[in-house]
């Protein structure tokens, strides 16, 4: 019986172009990057039937192919950037181009075989892009503070009001999120069951439910590890014990992180958790990163059990 073979597509997305690559197929094809582009590419990659598209994330440039992709049946999935450069580089593919950066997507899709992973729906984006900007204005109001200890004193004043102006637009986004997560049944109800957790607030809850979405659906290491918070062995000659968190979704990782830090104040399992590790050497930065590995791993479980907050069973 005759093989099947297995056909591999990378996708460079640009502004304006799509460069489209099949592994071991010299020849790329390019397409415009709109509904014409894109729906001409659709149809030529559903005649090939290939087993993988692989794309990656481009400021949202990706997002309109994605879509069409996905909702012609067609195996795609946009993976991390930093992952296919790595990967271009234990290659040797030192070059950057767009066609050769098609190439190398498809030589990663075929070696690597990412799996797909569902889209988020219509409403994660729009919470996500609220989160987001969120988060964009309150690294503004933190920029202008810190301009404030050395701007001179005649511009103190514009600084001043141009932070209180950013911390309202916060107080309103914060407003917008809170109206929105509230407006969703389903979400109503688990925003209630993460925020019963001592630690976990509003921000924390909307970005559990909005930028992971996996949560309560995978065991304990690979929701650690798709957040970014699993330790990852870093042992090499005589340099033996290191372990370090590394990749994952970072806007995850740093609201967790924050939680983590009221958590070791307020929440009494992950307060003991961080004073025993504390007691027993661990430096403070260690100590806190594992505390947000517990903390994600509790609600992670309480998701999957649907279960509120009980400190004597976490």
């Amino acid at each position: 019986m005759k093989k099947k073979v297995e056909i591999f597509v990378g996708i460079d997305i640009s502004k304006v172009w799509l460069d489209v690559a099949v592994h071991g197929q010299e020849d790329p094809l390019r397409a415009r990057n709109d509904d014409t582009g894109i729906t001409s590419l659709v149809k030529r990659l559903k005649k090939l039937r290939p087993s993988l598209i692989v794309l990656e994330p481009t400021g949202g440039f990706e997002k309109l192919v994605m879509a069409e992709l996905t909702d012609a049946g067609l195996p795609a999935v946009v993976v991390n950037a930093k992952r296919v450069r790595d990967f271009a580089r234990a290659t040797g593919r030192l070059a950057k181009t767009d066609e050769l950066d098609a190439k190398v997507l498809a030589h990663f899709a075929a070696t690597v075989r990412p799996p797909v992973r569902e889209l988020p729906s219509e409403e994660e984006e729009q919470l996500t892009a609220l989160l987001t900007r969120r988060k964009q204005v309150l690294d503004m109001v933190t920029m202008e503070k810190n301009r404030l200890v050395t701007v001179r004193a005649k511009m103190r004043s514009e600084i001043e009001s141009h932070i209180q102006w950013l911390s309202k637009s916060l107080k309103d986004l914060d407003k917008e999120i809170e109206d929105f997560v509230e407006s969703t049944l389903s979400w109503k109800e688990k925003d209630a069951l993460l925020q019963s957790v001592p630690g976990v607030g509003p921000v924390t809850a909307a970005t559990m439910l909005g930028m992971l979405p996996e949560l309560g659906q995978l065991n304990r290491q690979e929701i650690a590890a798709l957040v970014g918070v699993a330790p990852i062995n870093k042992d090499s000659g005589r340099k033996q014990g290191k372990r370090r968190v590394y990749g994952g979704r970072a806007n995850v990782r740093s609201v967790l992180y924050m939680a983590a830090l009221a958590a070791t104040k307020f929440n009494p399992v992950i307060r003991k958790f961080y004073e025993r590790l504390i007691q027993h050497g661990k430096e403070k930065k260690v100590a806190l990163t594992a505390c947000m590995r517990k903390l994600l791993v509790i609600l992670n479980a309480m998701m999957h059990s649907n279960q509120p907050w009980r400190s004597q069973a976490a």
